[in-house]
């Protein structure tokens, strides 16, 4: 059975949108990969853990860098939880909350 990588919400989906072209299909490349192989077998450069349940997509792109939060859930599904572009080394810790805020709605 394979992967499916899908959205928390509308939120999410508007964040994806916000980014610029290059970084999308990076997104979505990695989607691909992660739908394939599955989480556990797709790691650096594509994906990272971060903390607690949450991991990153890192995607990297003609305008800078930028990042989607997905938690795991049953079925072998992936769910994007935030996205957003990196502005500093460290990923932001309001980008961490509001991910962690958003995985609390599916009971992660």
């Amino acid at each position: 059975m394979k992967w499916r990588v899908e959205t928390l919400d509308a939120r999410v989906d508007a964040e994806l949108e916000q980014l610029e072209p290059s970084l999308k299909a990076r997104f979505l490349h990695i989607c691909e990969l992660l739908e394939t192989f599955g989480p556990h077998e797709v790691g650096l450069p594509h994906v990272r853990f971060l903390v607690e349940k949450l991991w990153e997509i890192r995607m990297k792109g003609r305008s800078g860098i930028a990042r989607a939060i997905y938690v795991t859930v049953a079925d072998r599904r992936i769910i994007v939880v935030h996205a957003f572009v990196k502005k500093t080394q460290k990923t932001p810790r309001v980008a961490i909350e509001t991910a962690l805020d958003r995985a609390k709605e599916l009971g992660k």
